[in-house]
């Protein structure tokens, strides 16, 4: 699914990093899973966790075979301005699927006419979901902050948090607790890897690369700007 910082185009540089020597009984927890275009690419046992409990209710309703509809703007305006008179699971799809890249209700994604000719983005989006649907089966997701996810014992925690600096969230979240909580997860003795462009000094880079993103480290979202994703790690020193 096409979702405001997607790691899918990098994903096959991250989850062998990610994912060597898991045992095949190992649980793999991402707790900020959103368009899940990197949890659709692991295998075995896997929980999904997101904060935002219409995108939840999005996949779980997918994986259990709802069939999402294309919307006019006049449905998708509607569903905007009145959540609570839908069904959760169709104001996910709304916020993100029928969405401007992915960003949450960031404006009504349908028809463009572009160089290369009329670009249907929501039918693009609606076929992309649906060759993801196999590949997530099997996913428990969870609605819920990342702190309060119950994390089975020695797992692999995968984190894609809103960047500090960007404008992909709200200003609301709250970066130290977030490092704080990486910290003791390792304690824990989890695995966990971060996705971010920048850390705190005790964390280590595992891997850096530029990358073209609608999202960059210079705080402006939309179009395609180069920033270097980095994946880091907490390794507990003894």
């Amino acid at each position: 699914m096409k979702y405001m910082g997607s790691k899918n185009r990098i994903a096959k540089h991250l989850l062998p990093i990610i994912l060597k020597n898991r045992p095949y009984y190992q649980w793999y927890v991402e707790p900020f899973v959103g368009g899940a275009n990197m949890i659709d690419k692991v295998g075995g046992n896997r929980i999904g966790g997101e904060y935002n409990k219409y995108i939840v209710s999005m996949w779980n309703a997918l994986i259990h075979g709802w069939i999402p509809y294309i919307l006019t703007i006049e449905m998708y305006v509607d569903i905007r301005d009145n959540k609570g008179n839908y069904p959760d699971n169709v104001v996910g799809w709304a916020g993100i699927a029928c969405s401007y890249s992915g960003k949450w209700f960031g404006g009504f994604a349908g028809k463009v006419k572009t160089k290369a000719g009329i670009r249907d983005y929501q039918a693009e989006a609606h076929k992309n979901v649906m060759a993801q649907i196999d590949n997530l089966k099997g996913v428990i997701f969870l609605s819920g902050s990342y702190e309060k996810i119950e994390i089975p014992p020695k797992s692999i925690i995968y984190c894609d948090p809103p960047y500090a600096g960007t404008t992909k969230y709200k200003d609301n979240f709250n970066h130290y607790n977030f490092w704080k909580w990486c910290r003791d997860m390792a304690f824990k003795q989890h695995k966990v890897f971060i996705s971010e462009y920048t850390a705190p000094p005790d964390f280590t880079c595992l891997w850096s690369q530029e990358v073209k993103s609608s999202l960059s480290a210079n705080g402006k979202s939309g179009g395609n700007k180069i920033s270097t994703e980095k994946l880091f790690t907490y390794k507990v020193k003894l």
